[in-house]
């Protein structure tokens, strides 16, 4: 028997006491009603005390709400394919549906007299459902905010999940701390949990080690010593460590800057760090001398909750303890990597779902992060892509859409959506057609969604879904309603995406032993094996693996290539495996695969359309559905391996003199940038990097077989 019947005590009490809180019957009530003592009846509430079926019943009878009644059926339920739900999911019948399909078609699959092809449309069969299975079961989503530094989404996230302080100027003060950007050190998670705690995430002492250096070299040369004459010509828009960065090493170090006014009314300001710099002018002692500061050893709490006893309110204490672990004045805690911050209620209410929401680290110059990119092909995530109102849609969402669109992912308007963040009188100061400013405020949203449903069609992208929200006008509970309603709509794909591949699997079972429809689905069976041999070969493109990486180095700031180059590629800001793997190998196998992909769909919609082939719609529309998820599986096994390929490479004995040959050029003149880029394009042209390419389209032309194999093994031909 599949371990996923068995039921724990605990989870049958829970469920019992929730059901009964919801019949609006007290627990002494329900004791009395069926002549049990209220303490019996609370240890079996709370899973110390095992139930016969006949106390079961009785329990359930007592109650007697189609809920409760409704229990008994379901631990009847013999769950042999897909995973046990919880009994308290919702949609528990919908996937006790799919397990009983599933059962039959494994069973008609073990027939001796099935044929081969059918059998495969059988495995066929239960893997998707399996997969669309999982997708409905998990209930665990995430809203991931993005948005370029400055823009305001901390804010609107403070007034999502209530972390709001009225203040005297009856406005609000956000909890996290907000301003013009550049503030939060690293990427925030809200969630519900049991009390208001916060959890940290921490960097490793090697990765801080990387940050103290670069917080070296910008110290070393800010003051001058060992710079080389032309050294201020090193790069027009150089710039040192993130300022957030800064700010947290040098409270966790006590090197901080201070202001004095003087009696002539000037201020002396004077800063520790470069006064340090003097004393230290070597880079790695100057990174020893700030790393012995820190006091590293000591700073090993990873959580704190919140006591009464402080005499603060709930939200001042989270405000002040945040604000002191994001900018390392907590001495208990080392820099941060995640923050998580707890609160004891639901953030959204949603009625199917817990839902975490995250806020992003804020995007400076370019959206290309793994942080970030990573949201997009998620599907429990809903991605809240944030822009101003003036310059919607603003670069950064455009960026990242852009570069979903090129790597493959179809999700797109059901996954994500527009969060346009105006500020006060923007919206009025739109003007229509004729030249005349609007009379209200939702007119000049609608006119300025308008515009930008007509930005984002070359991307084919004019149903994303757009939302305003003013965090100091508009109403916040219309924003959650939003927010709700798509989360909702994500949960509805996933019930129609099963609920219709049940019904279409009935029809087949229903069908596959009539002869004018099996000769019908042979014939079609044809013209889709005539279509696969025409499609079996991939085209030759131009574009390389590592293009994007090269175009993002010539673009960013010559101290964010600084910081990869000493951290051997792997620095948040500029990731080479990223570039390398979820942009360049994807997208290598999209250009190559998506034009058939597509026409392979025109081709079925074609068939299906032909009245000749009405009784074969259920084999069509599995032959496309087979070839949809192994060319999505297809371009996760490319990034996946391709990863796995330059991950090797660079830390290949090769790639150490890249490295070096890199680091070397800091500090020589003007032209840093074009120098490494230059290094790193000859590096990728190399005989061994080419080789790795090879094999990477070699992969991609033997997946593409294999799934066109897939969707052959469907077509009757024995």
């Amino acid at each position: 028997m599949n371990k996923n019947n068995e039921i724990s005590p605990i989870e049958i009490g829970h469920f019992l006491g929730r059901i009964r809180e919801q019949a609006g019957i007290k627990q002494a009530e329900l004791a009395k009603r069926i002549t049990w003592s209220p303490a019996m009846l609370s240890r079996i509430e709370v899973g110390e005390r095992l139930l016969t079926p006949d106390e079961l019943q009785r329990i359930v009878e007592g109650i007697n709400t189609p809920e409760a009644l409704h229990l008994s059926e379901m631990l009847q339920r013999q769950w042999s394919i897909l995973p046990r739900p919880p009994l308290n999911h919702p949609d528990q019948d919908i996937l006790w549906n799919a397990e009983q399909v599933a059962q039959k078609l494994s069973t008609l699959s073990e027939q001796a007299e099935i044929k081969k092809s059918f059998q495969r449309r059988l495995e066929a069969y239960i893997e998707q459902i399996d997969n669309l299975a999982v997708q409905l079961l998990k209930r665990e989503h995430q809203i991931a905010v993005i948005g370029s530094i400055g823009i305001g989404k901390s804010t609107a996230i403070c007034q999502l999940t209530n972390l709001t302080i009225p203040n005297p100027n009856g406005n609000f003060d956000a909890v996290l701390e907000v301003g013009a950007g550049g503030i939060t050190v690293c990427e925030v998670h809200i969630l519900t949990g049991a009390e208001y705690e916060i959890r940290v995430e921490p960097h490793t002492d090697e990765e801080i080690r990387a940050d103290v250096r670069d917080f070296s070299g910008y110290l070393l040369s800010a003051i001058d010593i060992k710079k080389p004459a032309n050294q201020n010509n090193i790069d027009s828009d150089s710039q040192g460590i993130p300022k957030e960065i800064e700010r947290a090493l040098r409270n966790m170090s006590g090197l901080k800057i201070s202001r004095k006014k003087e009696p002539d009314n000037k201020t002396i300001r004077t800063d520790k760090a470069k006064e340090l710099a003097q004393q230290f002018n070597d880079e790695r002692e100057l990174t020893i001398e700030i790393m012995t500061r820190m006091d590293l050893h000591k700073r090993d709490s990873r959580s704190v909750l919140y006591n009464s006893e402080t005499g603060k309110p709930p939200l001042k204490w989270l405000k002040d303890t945040f604000a002191e672990i994001n900018n390392g004045r907590h001495p208990d805690f080392t820099l941060p990597k995640r923050i998580e911050v707890v609160l004891p209620f639901s953030l959204l209410n949603h009625d199917e779902c817990s839902v975490r929401i995250i806020d992003t680290k804020g995007i400076d110059r370019t959206a290309a992060r793994a942080d970030l990119e990573g949201h997009l092909n998620d599907l429990h995530t809903l991605t809240i892509l944030c822009s101003g109102f003036n310059n919607a849609p603003a670069a950064e969402p455009r960026q990242l859409l852009e570069r979903a669109k090129d790597v493959g992912i179809q999700t797109l308007e059901l996954n994500s959506a527009l969060l346009i963040l105006p500020h006060t009188g923007q919206a009025l100061a739109v003007k229509d057609d004729s030249g005349q400013h609007v009379e209200s405020i939702e007119e000049g949203y609608e006119l300025k969604a308008e515009q930008v449903e007509l930005a984002l069609e070359p991307l084919g992208l004019r149903q994303l879904p757009i939302y305003f929200f003013n965090a100091y006008q508009d109403n916040i509970e219309q924003l959650r309603e939003f927010l709700n309603q798509r989360l909702t709509i994500v949960r509805d794909s996933f019930r129609h995406q099963l609920t219709e591949t049940i019904d279409d699997i009935e029809r087949v079972l229903a069908n596959h032993q009539q002869a004018q429809v099996q000769e019908v689905i042979r014939s079609a069976g044809k013209r889709i094996e005539s279509w696969i041999k025409q499609h079996e070969t991939l085209p030759r493109i131009s574009s390389r693996i590592h293009d994007d990486l090269i175009n993002e180095m010539r673009r960013t700031h010559a101290s964010t290539i600084r910081a990869t180059i000493w951290r051997e590629g792997e620095w948040s800001s500029l990731d080479y495996l990223h570039h390398l793997s979820y942009y360049g190998s994807r997208v290598l196998a999209n250009n190559l695969l998506k034009g058939h992909e597509l026409s392979f769909k025109d081709f079925c919609n074609t068939l299906s359309g032909d009245s000749e082939y009405s009784d074969a719609q259920d084999f069509i529309k599995q032959a496309e559905n087979v070839l949809r998820f192994a060319f999505n599986e297809l371009l996760s096994k490319v990034e996946s391996t391709g990863k796995i390929y330059f991950s090797d490479e660079l830390k290949s004995a090769e790639a150490e003199i890249l490295w070096r040959e890199c680091r070397g050029e800091w500090g020589q003149g003007g032209g840093y940038r074009n120098r490494v880029v230059q290094h790193n394009t000859e590096w990728f042209n190399g005989e061994h990097r080419q080789k790795l390419e090879q094999d990477l389209y070699a992969l991609i032309e033997r997946e593409w077989k294999l799934a066109l194999n897939k969707v052959s093994a469907l077509i009757e031909t024995d």
